[in-house]
């Protein structure tokens, strides 16, 4: 688990969660993302991870703490409105190898909106893309799924680091797009909110604004 100090000088600090089926690679996503790491190992994983980003956006730099949430799936069931409460952002992964987590992408994504605010960020991540070979899950037909549900989209390898940062980055910076776009509206400078707020913003409207208005260069 990374190291975290109460008393950081952030901005912001967003609660993002990792889903999927067992072994489609969330952890070597965060392992990746927040400490370059990779490991061959498959192994279930249980545990909060806080990590820092600094973002540019709207010509500023924005530093965001973020706790990353994951739970062994014999544990999941029980405290799943626990496990998901106050989440702005998530990332929904697959093994673009194995279709059937593909398949079960419908239900985690239901799962998750029946358990959080409407406006939450998702990001579908299709991981493993370095397996060309194996591949049994088009890009084409993901791209439609996250068309046809309102999510981003992006295809990870863990392995090879490719778009892991990416899919991080994006995530955050959308969620930074909402809640500006929230403090505007009640007339509040972003900017100017209480160093560690932790965040809870707008409608489904609002993400599907910042959609269409292009992301920030992490």
């Amino acid at each position: 688990m990374g190291a975290y100090k109460a008393d950081d000088d952030y901005d912001y600090l967003f609660k993002v969660v990792l889903i999927g089926d067992s072994g489609v690679g969330k952890s070597n996503l965060l392992s990746r993302f927040t400490r370059n790491e990779f490991s061959l190992e498959s192994k279930s994983t249980i545990g909060v991870e806080f990590a820092t980003r600094s973002i540019r956006c709207d010509e500023k730099i924005i530093f965001i703490a973020f706790s990353i949430w994951m739970l062994k799936m014999i544990l999941y069931r029980a405290i799943t409105s626990a496990y998901y409460r106050g989440a702005v952002g998530a990332l929904l992964v697959y093994d673009v190898t194995r279709h059937v987590t593909f398949e079960n992408v419908e239900r985690w994504l239901k799962e998750l909106r029946d358990h959080t605010d409407s406006n939450i960020v998702i990001m579908l991540v299709g991981n493993k893309a370095d397996l060309r070979h194996l591949r049994a899950v088009s890009t084409e037909d993901a791209t439609a799924f996250a068309e046809r549900e309102n999510t981003f989209f992006m295809e990870t390898s863990a392995l090879e680091s490719t778009n892991v940062e990416n899919a991080f980055t994006e995530v955050l910076t959308q969620i930074y797009h909402v809640v500006s776009k929230k403090a505007l509206e009640i007339g509040d400078d972003p900017a100017a909110l209480p160093k560690g707020q932790t965040i809870n913003v707008g409608s489904k409207d609002d993400v599907s604004a910042v959609k269409k208005a292009g992301c920030c260069s992490a």
